[in-house]
């Protein structure tokens, strides 16, 4: 077995499976590991529905591309481990982050199975690169310290237990993936428990050229994913830190824009000592 642990050259890779996050689809929002791998794979496969091909604009001259959309786990996973067998150096590249939504694990579990060294490489993931457009810290001291990650039952069910209405109940800074189809759905059991002026962010393929966000009430989610026919690629964040946010001017969509609360952290504050800020005699 090929130890991956070890540090790669700087002008050739092992014979694996690279499993990337690709982020949300700006190709400077790749990690410097990222960018690497892509410009020494021998092949790579990529979820072209999710991927925009910007990313792949620094790859080695000669490397195989092979489109991933139209193809089950069983075409996918034969030819990645034929290529390492024949190796070559594998990048399977993954939009956002592969610890989120990404059908990764079942393909990490048929690698092992199959004896076909790999590694995963984390990327930014869509919630993120929002919280950043957004100029927003979803943890804000005081107002909310809890960040939720979750999605509607579709096609794949999501579990009783994590159902969006009890999760819904904390009232944390919930972000919502892969719902846009079931928004009118999901903003009633929201508004179960978030009050219904709590400003919602709709984030519609971040990262990509064609890029847009809107800032409205809880009360207007659905309404507005309707009007500007959402069905996907669609990222909802939820919270009452986006109240005290400097969220840009161009993304408040919804009536009069509420006055900011501030708030600050204990860390940075005069009178909060610790181990490397003693407190002053």
């Amino acid at each position: 077995m090929i130890d991956l642990s070890k540090p790669h050259s700087d002008t050739s890779l092992l014979p694996a499976v690279y499993i990337v996050g690709a982020g949300p689809g700006d190709p400077e929002l790749l990690t410097v590991k990222a960018q690497r791998l892509l410009s020494l794979a021998d092949v790579i496969l990529f979820a072209d529905s999710l991927v925009p091909e910007q990313l792949l604009q620094d790859i080695r001259p000669g490397a195989e591309l092979i489109r991933t959309a139209d193809k089950t786990l069983e075409e996918i996973l034969p030819l990645m481990v034929a290529r390492v067998q024949a190796g070559d150096a594998v990048v399977r590249l993954h939009s956002g982050d592969p610890s989120l939504y990404g059908a990764v694990q079942e393909q990490m579990q048929a690698l092992l199975e199959a004896g076909i060294p790999f590694e995963v490489v984390p990327g930014i993931s869509a919630f993120q690169a929002a919280a950043a457009k957004l100029r927003v810290e979803l943890t804000v001291p005081g107002v909310v310290q809890t960040l939720i990650l979750t999605r509607m039952s579709g096609r794949t069910e999501v579990p009783p237990a994590e159902e969006l209405a009890t999760l819904a109940a904390h009232q944390a800074s919930l972000c919502l993936y892969l719902s846009a189809k079931h928004v009118e759905s999901a903003q009633a059991k929201l508004m179960q428990h978030y009050p219904v002026d709590t400003p919602a962010a709709i984030c519609f393929r971040l990262g990509w050229q064609d890029e847009s966000i809107w800032v409205v009430s809880l009360a207007e989610m659905a309404a507005t994913t309707q009007r500007e026919n959402l069905t996907r690629t669609t990222l909802y964040i939820v919270s009452p830190a986006l109240a005290a946010a400097t969220i840009p001017e161009a993304f408040i969509h919804s009536g009069q824009r509420r006055e900011r609360s501030p708030t600050r952290s204990r860390l940075y504050s005069p009178s909060h000592s610790h181990l490397f800020r003693p407190e002053k005699a």
